[in-house]
């Protein structure tokens, strides 16, 4: 197919020939076979390896991001989503029988998951690698050509992912369009096939509705406050350990981070006494300093965020460096259920810490909230375990640690209600950028007159089969 459109031209007729473009190309019908997706598939893998030196680079330069903490959530989930796909693509893409009742006897039903065509993927810029190529994994496993739109709020990765896309896909395939936020509005009046967006839950709303206008299928990954429960009987040091991890990676700024500590009150003192020791053992006496730890995206983040440290007491950190866009691992006690710091999800390294005496008044505090996108519990009990797997609805979480769950492709991840709608990961994902159309073959050897008007005792015959 000849090559009318290039990531260089500028505008808003670029977009409308791009979508033009790969919904031409869609319906040659080459991304159908197994065999082109897997060769996709290879080629985006080696250039992720390729382009490992870049996307460290830009990491570091966008959110500081240190080699170690860059490569397990960013470049590593990356490819280990494609060694799942690569491996069960077939089985995946496979048709489903199905059983058929005996009112279609002789008959044969089958399941075919079809992909739906033109996918428009916008991605965040928090985890700007691995949010916006895991998804175009699961586009690409299912069929799909894709449009990419970076976040700009990550500019240096945003560049990287353009050049590696450039280089590895032809335009038609899989293209990357940068640009501001009015770019990702034009984007939307297009007439996509499937949207995927990871963002916030207000602009989730404003994509859904622009989604709606044409009817498009979306996949939405948005967020909120994710409680994290620590009940009396949590092996403590351990359980600090594992939420100054999931609260601190990338300087809290991950969706499903702890918003809020729930700790029972016989064990607050020696739990916060605990992560004390865990923040120091990770980042030294002064975190800020820390060249490893990660900072604040922008001015505005890091403004805001510095407004919620009058929401409460400081009882650990507070530190700020506004040339650095730094701040400290803070947690904070006494705060009002109705301050902005309890009503917002936080997306930076503080820390909300209440008590709580037993487990419903803790299940009221999560209640108060709408439906997180992770919850985490730390307990002994398999009883109180299961009491809050089974009584809030969330998307997705862990038992005795946090974040974990994000990493593992045999698991879904998405939200419910205003954390998202739809999930992806491993098979997951294949079946997000996927239709699952449904074949009913009938032989042509009999048929039963029974079905048709004015059959003799056809109603009688129906009643009979379909009890």
């Amino acid at each position: 197919m000849t090559d009318t459109w290039t990531n260089r031209q500028p505008g808003v007729d670029r977009i409308d020939a791009l979508v033009r473009l790969q919904k031409q190309y869609f319906l040659t019908g080459e991304t159908r076979t197994v065999i082109f997706r897997e060769e996709q598939l290879n080629k985006l893998r080696d250039a992720v390896r390729r382009f490992e030196p870049e996307l460290l680079a830009a990491l570091k330069q966008d959110l500081n991001k240190s080699e170690h903490e860059a490569y397990t959530t960013e470049i590593g989930i990356v490819l280990s989503e494609l060694r799942t796909a690569l491996r069960r693509i077939r089985k995946w893409a496979r048709p489903i029988r199905a059983k058929t009742p005996m009112t279609h006897f002789g008959a044969t039903s089958r399941i075919v998951p079809e992909p739906y065509g033109a996918s428009l993927i916008i991605g965040p810029w928090n985890y700007p690698v691995q949010l916006m190529l895991v998804p175009v994994v699961s586009a690409l496993a299912a069929g799909n050509t894709a449009v990419l739109k970076p976040s700009e709020m990550a500019p240096a990765t945003s560049r990287a992912i353009a050049a590696l896309v450039r280089e590895t896909f032809r335009p038609e395939l899989v293209a990357v369009v940068e640009g501001e936020a009015d770019i990702s509005t034009e984007l939307l009046k297009m007439p996509f096939d499937h949207i995927f967006f990871t963002g916030s839950p207000g602009v989730g709303r404003i994509v859904m509705e622009a989604a709606a206008k044409q009817l498009v299928p979306v996949t939405l990954e948005l967020g909120g406050k994710s409680p994290c429960i620590v009940h009396r009987d949590a092996d403590l040091a351990l359980a600090a350990k594992r939420i100054v991890y999931g609260k601190l990676t990338n300087a809290g700024q991950t969706c499903v981070a702890p918003d809020y500590l729930l700790v029972h009150r016989d064990a607050k003192a020696t739990l916060l006494r605990e992560i004390a020791r865990s923040i120091e053992a990770f980042y030294g006496k002064e975190p800020i300093r820390d060249p490893d730890y990660g900072r604040i995206v922008n001015e505005r983040h890091f403004r805001r965020l510095a407004e919620y440290l009058k929401d409460g007491r400081i009882a650990l950190g507070g530190e700020v460096d506004e040339t650095e866009l730094k701040i400290a691992p803070t947690l904070l006690e006494d705060v009002s259920p109705s301050a902005k710091v309890m009503q917002e999800e936080i997306f930076g390294p503080i820390l909300p810490v209440l008590e709580y005496d037993s487990a419903e008044s803790a299940l009221n505090v999560v209640r108060e909230h709408p439906k997180p996108l992770a919850l985490y519990v730390f307990s002994r009990s398999a009883e109180f375990q299961e009491k809050f797997i089974r009584e809030v609805p969330f998307g997705g979480g862990c038992i005795n640690d946090t974040l974990m769950h994000l990493g593992t492709p045999n698991l879904p991840f998405g939200g419910v209600g205003t954390s998202g709608i739809g999930s992806y990961h491993g098979e997951f994902g294949f079946r997000a950028f996927s239709h699952y159309k449904s074949i009913l073959k009938q032989p042509n050897l009999f048929d039963f007159p029974f079905r048709y008007p004015k059959a003799k005792r056809g109603l009688s015959i129906i009643r009979k089969l379909l009890r």
